[in-house]
């Protein structure tokens, strides 16, 4: 009976140890999927890095655009030379219909002006906001990757 039920533990270790073993190769196996992921997020994060950084470059640019265009227009309004180029221009005006003629000359490009600010406005907007949307999808895809690696 002593040696049957030696035999017994002998067969359950041999069983345990097996499944020790198993486990371990599991849990290696576990362990490079991990450093595989972790690889890849780092690589993925690292690239959104870089894009977002791109796109905070091109937003500033955009915006130093802008602020030079609205310096130059500034510019133009403050120019002494100017306003005396336009005195001297509707001066040289002789009538009544010339001057309402130059009126809506002048406001037809006025509105085109205006149009074409709003037109750059509104594509300035539509980039933010894809850029915005690019941005979000980037971190809600590494949300899900983490979520699954765990």
């Amino acid at each position: 009976m002593t040696h049957e039920l030696t035999s017994q533990w002998l067969a359950e270790i041999k069983v345990l140890k097996q499944q020790i073993a198993e486990l371990q190769a599991e849990q290696e196996a576990g362990w490079q999927s991990a450093e595989k992921w972790r690889k890849l997020y780092n690589t993925e994060a690292e690239q959104r890095r870089t894009d977002a950084q791109m796109a905070q470059q091109t937003i500033a640019a955009l915006k130093a655009q802008i602020q030079q265009i609205q310096g130059i227009e500034e510019a133009q309004f403050d120019d002494p030379t100017a306003t005396t180029a336009i005195q001297q221009e509707v001066e040289q005006l002789k009538s009544v219909e010339e001057l309402k003629a130059k009126l809506i000359l002048v406001t037809k490009e006025r509105d085109r002006l205006l149009q074409a600010l709003k037109t750059e406005q509104d594509n300035h907007t539509q980039t933010r906001k894809s850029l915005t949307s690019a941005l979000g999808d980037a971190i809600d895809s590494l949300t899900k990757e983490r979520g699954v690696r765990e």
